[in-house]
C-alpha cells in the first residue's frame, strides 16, 4: 500500500466530504446488507463446504471476488487513488482483523446452524461497549454495563456450555465477535479519514493475499454452473454488503442504524430452513432475543448520550 502514490492525511481528510445526513437512506443500506447480502453469502459458504469444497478455497474466493468486484465498480472512476489511505497501519490492522473474523466464522458454519452462528455474533455490539471502557477509556454507565452483563447471559443461553446442544465451533464464533469488536473500534478511527470505497478495497486486498496460503491445501474446481455462481457470489455479496454497511454509517449515526443489524436473524432463519431444513430451538430463540434486546438498549443509551 505504501508503494502507491498517496496524499498526506490532511489533504485526504479535506478531500473526503461526508454526505448529508439522511437516516432513512442509512437504514435502507443497513437492511439491504444484513437481511439479504450477508445471509445469502453465509448460506452459500455453508452449502459449498457441505458439498466438499475446501474451506480455504471458499475463504479465498470470498476475498478475491470482493477485490474484483470493488475494482470493476470503482477503479474506472477512482483509478489508483482507490488504494490510497491516510492511515495505512490502521487499515492493515483492520483488514487482518476482518480476515480473522471471516476465517473463524466460515469454519464454524461447517458445524453449526446459520441462526445459531448469527445469534452468537450479535454479541459484538455488547463486546464493543465493554471494550470501549477497557481499551478506549470511554465512560460506560451502570445501565449500559448491566445491559452488557445481560447480553452475555443471553449468549450463554445460546451456547449452553456442557449441554447437548454445545459444539466447540460455537467458541470460534465467540472469538469472531471479539475480533469484530476490535475491527469496529478501528473502523471508528477511520470514519473521517478514508471513504468506504478505499476502506473496503484495502480490506479485500489483504484478505485475498493472506488467504492465498489456504490454497496450498488443495483446490477443487466447481463441476456445475450453480457452484461456479456461488463461488463468484460470495465475494461480490461480501464486498457489496460491507460497502453498504459503510455507506449506512455515512448517512446516519451508528446508534440509529446499528439496531437494524439484528435483521440478519430473519434472513439466517429463513434461509437456514429453506436450504438446510433447520430451525433454531426454543433456547436459541430465547438467547437471541436477550442478546438483541441488550444490544438495542445499548444503542438507545448511546443515542441518549450523544
Amino acid at each position: 500500500m505504501s508503494d502507491l502514490p498517496s496524499a498526506s492525511p490532511q489533504r485526504q481528510a479535506k478531500a473526503f466530504v461526508m454526505p448529508d445526513q439522511n437516516p432513512l437512506i442509512g437504514i435502507a443500506f443497513m437492511l439491504a446488507a444484513v437481511t439479504l447480502m450477508f445471509p445469502v453469502m453465509n448460506t452459500a459458504v455453508k452449502y459449498l463446504t457441505a458439498e466438499g469444497y475446501p474451506f480455504g478455497q471458499v475463504v479465498w474466493a470470498r476475498y478475491a471476488g470482493h477485490l474484483v468486484f470493488m475494482m470493476i465498480v470503482f477503479m474506472p472512476r477512482r483509478g489508483l487513488s482507490l488504494f490510497r489511505t491516510a492511515r495505512p497501519g490502521v487499515q492493515l490492522m483492520r483488514s487482518f482483523l476482518l480476515f480473522a473474523c471471516t476465517a473463524m466464522y466460515f469454519y464454524a458454519l461447517q458445524f453449526i446452524d446459520l441462526t445459531v452462528a448469527a445469534s452468537i455474533s450479535f454479541t459484538s455490539p455488547i463486546v464493543v461497549t465493554a471494550l470501549s471502557f477497557a481499551v478506549l477509556g470511554e465512560r460506560v454507565g451502570v445501565r449500559r454495563l448491566c445491559a452488557v452483563i445481560v447480553g452475555f447471559a443471553g449468549a450463554m443461553i445460546i451456547i449452553r456450555p456442557g449441554g447437548e446442544a454445545f459444539h466447540w465451533a460455537m467458541l470460534l464464533v465467540v472469538a469472531n465477535t471479539f475480533c469484530y469488536a476490535f475491527y469496529q473500534l478501528l473502523t471508528r478511527k477511520m470514519a473521517f479519514n478514508d471513504n468506504p470505497e478505499t476502506t473496503n478495497t484495502l480490506t479485500a486486498v489483504v484478505g485475498a493475499v493472506v488467504s492465498l496460503a489456504f490454497l496450498l491445501d488443495g483446490v477443487v474446481l466447481p463441476d456445475n454452473l450453480l457452484h461456479w455462481g456461488m463461488f463468484a457470489g460470495v465475494g461480490a455479496l461480501g464486498g457489496f454488503g460491507h460497502y453498504m454497511v459503510a455507506r449506512s454509517f455515512q448517512f446516519a449515526e451508528a446508534s440509529v442504524v446499528s439496531p437494524f443489524s439484528y435483521g440478519q436473524l430473519i434472513g439466517a432463519t429463513i434461509l437456514g430452513y429453506l436450504v438446510f431444513g433447520t430451525l433454531p430451538d426454543i433456547w436459541t430463540g430465547v438467547g437471541a432475543l436477550i442478546v438483541a434486546g441488550s444490544g438495542l438498549y445499548i444503542a438507545y443509551r448511546e443515542r441518549r448520550r450523544v
